[in-house]
């Protein structure tokens, strides 16, 4: 397997990338595009990612990891970011591994890089297949308690009433807002905030993986749901409940080696005829 890192031009300014090619790559598997979680659960997945990406590219898949606009050794700060710059982002790093090769394609989201895999699927034109790892179904639900981060914060410091209307007030006038280290651009805000996960591109299929650390858990009820949804209206949709600890979320680094075994599945699955 080669590992490439590089720079990709964008605008504005340039996206830090990660390709990951397979040692015998005359017949490419697939290209995936991984797109990434938000704040600190997107450091604290980056070891899973990583080794995911290895075993796509030993098992044939092209695989390119990007740090969005703000994030990462990418252009800018993470206030400079918005919703719609993230979007585009993916789309270069979609048209970027598509110039390489014709193989079919895949993004690869986990928790809100599901939104954002899920919409800029459904902006392309070409066929795009979907792997969600734990995803966020509704943006306004994740914004809510990433910004109860900050309420806990100033509850703790006793200095907790009207942090919430005042943090919402910040990002109502464009201003960004710091929560838990990290400073949320209205601009993030606001999209993630209108995003959700409705029916994918219907000229993909989607493989929906979720974690828990129960060995006899089956798949969340949203989960059943939006499948059943998705499936009535003609998606081909398949999901899959692992077991091992949820890794974005663990204070310490740590691995789900089922996750990484049960992706690779996933994909390699003939699709339903």
């Amino acid at each position: 397997m080669a590992l490439e890192a590089f720079f990709l031009p964008a605008n504005p300014g340039q996206r830090f990338a990660l390709l990951h090619w397979p040692d015998h790559a005359c017949k490419l598997s697939g290209a995936v595009v991984f797109v990434p979680p938000f704040a600190e659960e997107l450091n604290k997945s980056r070891r899973m990612v990583a080794l995911q990406a290895r075993a796509m590219a030993a098992a044939g898949y092209a695989v390119l990891q990007i740090d969005l606009l703000g994030c990462g050794d990418s252009s800018g700060d993470l206030v400079d970011a918005s919703w719609e710059a993230w979007l585009d982002d993916v789309e270069l790093a979609c048209a970027w591994l598509q110039q390489r090769t014709r193989a079919p394609l895949w993004l690869w989201g986990h928790r809100t890089g599901c939104l954002l895999a899920n919409e800029a699927a459904n902006r392309m034109q070409c066929a795009v297949d979907l792997l969600f790892w734990q995803p966020v179904l509704v943006g306004k639900q994740y914004l809510q308690q990433f910004l109860r981060l900050k309420l806990a914060a100033e509850l703790a410091g006793g200095d907790g009433k009207g942090v919430m209307e005042a943090l919402r007030q910040q990002l109502r006038q464009g201003q960004p807002v710091e929560v838990a280290g990290y400073m949320l651009p209205a601009a993030v805000a606001d999209g993630l905030e209108k995003a959700e996960l409705l029916l994918p591109h219907r000229s993909g299929r989607v493989e929906w993986i979720e974690i828990s650390s129960r060995h006899d858990a089956g798949l969340s009820p949203a989960a059943v749901a939006r499948l059943t949804q998705w499936r009535a209206a003609g998606q081909e949709a398949r999901g899959t409940v692992v077991n091992g600890p949820v890794f974005w979320q663990t204070s310490e680094i740590s691995e789900c080696n089922a996750l990484l075994q049960a992706s690779l599945l996933a994909m390699q699955q003939a699709p339903a005829t």
